[in-house]
């Protein structure tokens, strides 16, 4: 149901299931990392009524709540450098006890954890109310203060998606076909599909699948 991406790294496909309202990414070297893209990976919808709280859990110096995903807001980016440095600390809300038997330190290299909590859309919008102004406005855009529960539970149509998905792909691959168009028998290197791959999810770290309504 969600994909993770660390800025520099690959795709991360490893999710844990905990329990059915809790999932997790383990992120290796965290002390590395900047920026972390989370986004629903459209296979899967909330039920109606309910999204989900993303939380960071740094082992020994507790657990931030970054933001939130629905089927609206399917995908956001979030920094992370120094979020528990002095002038920002840990949030003190509390964290999910399912995220935080995974997360440790080994040898120098931290392992923290994003975590994902499937609630209400209630108990989440109360959740952001509570973030400060910065981490509102960086997670659900700038009209993050006036999101209400009813307006973040707009249902997402897996067919449509897949569909959307897949037209993008053949507009995509169809410029490198030879002139004669289009057919049954047309060939396309795979370098072509990696290349739409790798743009696809570039787009869909950046703004979601905004640009699939766009034709872009």
């Amino acid at each position: 149901m969600f994909g993770c991406c660390v800025a520099g790294r690959l795709l991360q496909t490893n999710l844990q299931q905990v329990d059915d309202t809790h999932a997790l990414f383990e992120i290796p070297a965290a002390e590395k990392v900047n920026h972390v893209c989370v986004f629903l990976l459209g296979t899967v919808v909330f039920p109606e009524g309910y999204g989900a709280t993303v939380h960071f859990l740094w082992p020994g110096k507790g657990s931030q709540v970054l933001g939130m995903l629905s089927n609206e807001k399917p995908s956001a980016i979030f920094r992370l450098r120094s979020i528990f440095s002095a002038s920002n600390p840990a949030s003190g809300m509390s964290t999910p006890s399912a995220f935080t038997s995974a997360a440790s330190i080994t040898t120098g290299q931290v392992t923290a954890i994003l975590g994902f909590a499937v609630e209400p859309l209630e108990a989440v919008a109360a959740q952001m109310a509570a973030l400060p102004t910065v981490s509102i406005n960086s997670t659900l855009g700038s009209n993050a203060m006036s999101i209400t529960p009813s307006s973040l539970a707009k249902p997402v149509d897996p067919s449509a998606l897949a569909e959307k998905i897949a037209k993008h792909l053949f507009n995509y691959v169809s410029g490198f076909v030879p002139s004669g168009g289009v057919g049954p028998d047309s060939m396309v290197p795979m370098g072509v599909i990696a290349r739409w791959y790798e743009s696809f999810v570039n787009k869909l770290r950046v703004g979601g699948t905004a640009f699939l309504e766009r034709g872009e």
